[in-house]
């Protein structure tokens, strides 16, 4: 049975149809229909603006009266609401552009997605949100607004090409965070195919400076389950060192190991105070989504 709600289609079924712009607009309408409301209650006393409805919102916010005489239906959104700031930071590094099966999308493409899809929605309920890219040197830096066009801007940097080279993150989480000033939000979407201790030390002193963390480690199936097969020729896509093996004689100490690499990933990420959550690119980006809401902390994630 097909589902009806476009964020829990099949990831590369669904990029197949349409453009970056027509695939976010989907899986974020689809991701609306289905999200439980935030346990955040009430908004600030300070009316700032009216925004339109959106499936899922507090109907006690609805302007009546605008209702009754335009035939519009709008919501009354606060100051509370409008002051959010959001950097997302992705790693367009070599490995990045890989899949384990012509099926699939690679682990950037499915994060393209995804972080087009996470934009339109933080921009939607008039949070600012901004963008940089990186591989081994920043590739693109698009400063955090609320500005019309401001995901048309996003867009076409998410839809850059680029050289995709080696992995260095730091650079790229430290240009994210001076360019959100004041407390706010981090999203950093990468394999994590890179060294842990500087990445973990950059977002020590991210948190450090108040603002929340949340990383999304994606991974192709491949990666974690490691398939069986004849004997072939391992190529590592960054630095192009090549190994011959046979995967039915190192698969069971290939799946310890990534298992082992996951779990230090994701408690050195909490020891920290960030947030962690893994997104396989065959799951639905309603999946990925929904577990970065679930990750965030104090009060859940300024999204909903």
């Amino acid at each position: 049975m097909t589902p009806s709600r476009a964020d829990l289609l099949d990831p590369s079924a669904l990029a197949a149809l349409g453009n970056l712009e027509l695939v976010a607009r989907w899986v974020v309408d689809g991701f609306l229909t289905g999200l439980h409301r935030s346990p955040r209650k009430g908004f600030s006393v300070e009316f700032a603006e009216h925004r339109p409805y959106q499936p899922g919102d507090d109907l006690r916010y609805l302007d009546w009266r605008i209702a009754a005489r335009a035939d519009r239906w709008v919501v009354k959104q606060f100051e509370e609401e409008t002051n959010t700031r959001a950097m997302l930071v992705l790693d367009v590094s070599a490995s990045m552009r890989w899949t384990g099966a012509a099926t699939r999308l690679t682990k950037l493409a499915y994060a393209e997605q995804m972080l087009g899809a996470l934009a339109l929605l933080l921009l939607r309920q008039r949070d600012a949100v901004g963008l940089v890219r990186a591989d081994d040197s920043l590739r693109s830096v698009v400063p955090p607004t609320t500005r019309t066009g401001q995901w048309f801007r996003m867009a076409a940097a998410l839809a850059s090409p680029g050289p995709g080279g080696g992995s260095d993150l730091v650079p790229a989480l430290a240009q994210a965070v001076h360019l959100l000033r004041r407390p706010g939000f981090l999203v950093l979407v990468s394999d994590l195919l890179v060294d842990p201790e500087p990445v973990i030390e950059q977002l020590r002193t991210i948190r450090a400076r108040g603002h929340e963390v949340l990383v999304l480690h994606v991974l192709d199936p491949v990666e974690r389950d490691f398939a069986d097969g004849a004997e072939a020729l391992f190529t590592d896509p960054e630095s192009d060192d090549a190994m011959p093996a046979t995967p039915s004689e190192i698969r069971a100490d290939y799946q310890e190991t990534v298992q082992r690499a996951l779990a230090s990933w994701r408690s050195s990420v909490l020891q920290v105070g960030a947030r962690y959550a893994l997104a396989m690119t065959d799951e639905p980006y309603g999946m990925a989504m929904r577990a970065l809401v679930r990750a965030s902390g104090r009060g859940g994630m300024p999204i909903a």
